[in-house]
């Protein structure tokens, strides 16, 4: 008996399929650029929202339908949802998960009876993916949700805490380790602050330094050689968080030497927390060599919290995956699902439709972004924009040939300047749009 006995693994039928229940865009082993699909892609799916969002939110109570849950926190329940978990993964055909501790197994009366809870949930999940071949993309520790971290977990006002994180996150690294992990992921659910008159803002920032330091040094001691990712998030639950965005966690990072061993896990809905879109972010970690993995959602403008929604606009997934090409594209990281389905669509068809839905905005994001690089139609434009720095003085400024004052000369000789070239905004957005349409 299999949880989903009425879901048969779900094809790719091509642009012209009416099938809810069927990829239009996304071909796994369809070529792009010289890679498939699936490698470009690298997508992953969340257990914390596909297998315990429950539907509750701050004004209602649980909805959603899930037949093969109990509803406890018993071990046995926890392990049952492993095996409901693969075989979604397996029949929508995701290659990789990531996992929260807390999420997958129940915490116990101590911290010692919590590890043996996890450790069987862990023997489940290594069972199923070497019956499946799916792979943890990455790990990470719920370090928010107890009361034990009120006041955050690494920037606690409270050593024990901080002690309490760094045993938890060594725990996970263990296992993350175990199950083969590409990476794991720093997410400082509530490292930050309601009231700056009873915090020391300098003193938390130095602690989290501490424990990520410490983390590194722990998966070198145990030969974890998988990515360290760093997750933006600028508010919620917390006023301010230390991890803001790109550019605070990089300045970070590199303020506490350790930008060698930390790259980003981008957001969608957490750039757009922090006044940025997803493309921003995604450049400026780019730009600094810090581009690590996404965590692909998106947020709902109207709303003023992380709303978690699946991806389906193919302009926003475009925009990210030239982004993501333009530097390379994935090594360690993918696109991972940090998405939940609302808590009107309560069936659990629905959690097909979603992904599916996600997996095809990106796959037709990839598509489109392939064609405008290989066009090179946006690179001419950039390059005429840009060309007064091709050569000339542009070109001797660059090789930091001139000074203040030999400018000043060479200005004084040339009298008033000119614009070179129109911004032609518009006619970046045309372009774009021809692809898209």
């Amino acid at each position: 008996m299999t949880a989903f006995a009425n879901v048969s693994p779900v094809p790719f039928e091509g642009p012209d399929s009416k099938n809810p229940l069927a990829f239009r865009y996304y071909n796994a082993e369809e070529l792009v650029e010289g890679k498939s699909m699936r490698d470009h892609l690298r997508f992953s799916c969340a257990f914390w929202h596909t297998m315990r969002m429950n539907g509750a939110d701050p004004f209602g109570s649980p909805t959603m339908s899930r037949p093969w849950d109990t509803g406890d926190d018993s071990l046995e329940n926890a392990q049952n949802r492993v095996r409901v978990f693969f075989e979604f993964c397996e029949k929508v055909n995701i290659p990789f998960y990531c996992i929260h501790d807390r999420d997958v197994a129940p915490e116990g009366q101590s911290l010692a009876e919590t590890n043996r809870n996890l450790d069987a949930v862990v023997k489940v999940f290594k069972e199923e993916s070497s019956r499946t071949g799916i792979q943890m993309l990455w790990g990470t520790a719920n370090m928010f949700g107890n009361p034990r971290f009120m006041h955050g977990a690494a920037t606690s006002c409270n050593a024990d805490a901080f002690a309490y994180a760094a045993a938890q996150v060594k725990k996970m690294l263990e296992v993350t380790q175990e199950l083969g992990g590409a990476g794991y992921t720093f997410w400082g659910g509530r490292e930050g602050y309601q009231c700056l008159w009873n915090t020391d803002m300098k003193r938390e920032m130095e602690h989290l330094a501490i424990f990520m330091h410490m983390a590194v040094d722990y998966a070198k001691e145990i030969g974890f050689t998988g990515q360290f990712y760093f997750e933006p998030k600028p508010k919620e639950p917390t006023k301010h968080q230390y991890d803001y965005d790109s550019a605070a966690c990089i300045n970070f990072l590199r303020a506490y030497e350790l930008d060698k061993y930390v790259k980003m896990n981008i957001e969608t809905n957490h750039a757009t927390l922090a006044g940025h879109n997803v493309e921003h972010e995604l450049d400026y970690a780019g730009s600094q060599g810090f581009l690590g993995s996404v965590d692909a959602n998106s947020g709902d403008m109207l709303l003023g919290w992380d709303t978690d929604q699946f991806p389906t606009d193919v302009a926003m997934t475009t925009k990210m995956m030239l982004i993501i090409l333009k530097y390379g594209g994935f090594t360690t990281g993918g696109l991972n699902f940090d998405a939940k389905v609302r808590r009107e669509s309560f069936e659990p068809i629905d959690l097909f439709y979603a992904h599916i839905g996600g997996m095809d905005a990106f796959a037709k994001g990839l598509k489109v972004a392939a064609a405008l690089r290989a066009s090179g139609e946006f690179d001419a434009l950039l390059r005429h924009r840009y060309a007064t720095w091709d050569s000339g003085i542009g070109a001797e400024i660059e090789a930091q040939k001139h000074n203040f004052r030999s400018l000043s000369e060479y200005m004084l000789n040339k009298g008033e300047i000119s614009p070179n070239t129109s911004g032609h905004q518009e006619l970046c957005e045309n372009l774009l749009n021809r692809y898209l349409f």
